[in-house]
């Protein structure tokens, strides 16, 4: 026992990259860890508030709300870490400058585009999933939160970058508590569905606007006061750039459109009140997913750093240790959840409690994505955003198909044993073809380095 703790202290003392990526990710597990108690707090008080109807009225409001906006999505904070995090590397702010400016650029204009489609289709969210037109008027009030989020995900890339996670943090411990304080006033004055929809509007507006101010604010200390005036005739070509965002973009929504949809999909075959189980269950995968979560945003511009590097053994080494970190964790969390599930179920009310083996099956699948959770911006660092987004796409597609086959029939568990399989399926095959591309990559450099010498 000593050994091992030993060998654990001995990793941490001279492990810098895996130290710094712990540190960062701290600030952010911290911070999402208060924010996900506040969030299941105000989550219990607006299930009791509502009633399962309303709050799966809610759930879908938001859902399509958060579907459109990310159809127009680039992606931009994973463009950002990938092509200005490799200017930072090689000192070249001028260029690093230039990519800050057309991503935000991209990102405003798809943002405008994403509120103004939104604004178009809203009626057929409330006629179709909701089934309830008179909702219509929530969808309207949600979908501001697509302006206040014009540049977010830049701004976020540019955060990461510069090691800012003190600032996400603060931003998101920031939003919690204001929304989770209006919905204590709501629940205890009674409020309307109207004002729930409000609180979280809020809070979206927070974490839109907050990391936009911060990164404006970073640029100006990191590249100086003329960064905006760099040329975009610096940028890299043209067609690595579209190919890299349009990839990127493809891949996020189809991951999105198999995980972050459910709600809408099972809207649309149900009805509100399997809407509202399902998502209780889906929440409960949380508290799994927060410090892993906190974990993808730090890992990935170490990643990219070590490949820009070529330093293939400190790659292959984080990811093991950072892979048996994510794997302790899911361990621990699945048998918790298998022993107390209920119980903590019926926090939300007993209506609730029939939810337990949907969250069980949904966990499995999560649990394994959560281990591996760096199997997707391994390529990405790489710059082959594409392979993930062949082999999302095609499980995807089938998972999709099988939906509107067993879900009608067998209810939320077959949608949940459906997206389980899903992420079983895709993860396993990027994890093997990521950890191929890595062995070949340092090969390759191995009979480079004999022909140069």
């Amino acid at each position: 026992m000593s050994s091992l703790r030993d060998k654990v202290i001995s990793i941490w003392k001279e492990d810098i990259l895996l130290k710094r990526v712990i540190r960062n990710t701290g600030y952010l597990f911290s911070s999402n860890m208060v924010a996900m108690v506040l969030a299941m707090g105000q989550t219990v008080l607006a299930t009791r508030l509502l009633g399962l109807k309303l709050f799966g009225t809610l759930t879908l409001v938001m859902a399509f709300a958060t579907t459109i906006n990310q159809l127009f999505s680039f992606r931009m904070g994973e463009f950002i870490i990938r092509f200005m995090g490799k200017e930072l590397v090689k000192k070249e702010f001028d260029r690093a400058a230039a990519v800050a400016k057309i991503s935000l650029l991209i990102e405003g204009c798809t943002s405008i585009i994403a509120f103004a489609v939104f604004m178009l289709i809203a009626p057929l969210g409330a006629r179709y999933f909701v089934k309830d037109e008179t909702s219509l008027p929530f969808f309207y009030i949600y979908g501001f939160f697509i302006l206040a989020n014009i540049t977010t995900e830049t701004s976020t890339g540019i955060l990461q970058l510069f090691n800012r996670f003190k600032v996400q943090a603060g931003i998101n411990i920031a939003q919690s508590i204001v929304t989770a304080g209006i919905i204590v006033v709501a629940f205890f004055t009674k409020g309307s569905l109207a004002l729930i929809i409000l609180a979280y509007l809020i809070g979206k507006l927070i974490t839109g606007l907050g990391p936009i101010v911060a990164a404006f604010i970073t640029l100006h200390q990191k590249l100086g006061d003329g960064w905006t005036k760099a040329p975009f005739s610096l940028l890299p070509p043209a067609h690595e750039i579209a190919q890299f965002a349009v990839s990127t973009n493809l891949s996020g929504t189809v991951k999105m459109l198999v995980s972050g949809s459910e709600p809408l999909l099972i809207g649309l075959l149900l009805d509100t009140k399997a809407v509202a189980l399902y998502n209780i269950a889906q929440s409960i995968v949380n508290p799994l997913m927060a410090p892993i979560s906190s974990f993808i945003n730090t890992t990935y511009p170490e990643m990219t750093k070590s490949i820009v590097a070529k330093k293939w053994a400190e790659l292959r080494q984080f990811l093991r240790r950072v892979t048996a970190i994510s794997g302790t964790w899911t361990v621990f969390f699945f048998l918790v959840m298998l022993i107390f599930g209920p119980w903590i179920l019926s926090i939300w009310g007993k209506e609730y409690v029939p939810a337990y083996s949907t969250m069980m099956i949904l966990i499995a699948g999560y649990g394994v994505s959560n281990i591996f959770f760096w199997n997707r911006t391994l390529f990405l660092s790489f710059g082959k955003a594409n392979i993930p987004l062949y082999i999302m796409t095609a499980v995807a597609i089938v998972k999709t198909a099988l939906a509107f086959v067993f879900v009608p029939n067998h209810g939320i568990t077959a949608e949940a044993w459906l997206l389980s399989a899903n992420f079983i399926i895709s993860v396993g095959l990027l994890v093997i073809f990521g950890l191929v591309m890595v062995h070949r990559a340092e090969k390759q450099g191995m009979a480079q380095n004999i022909v140069t010498s």
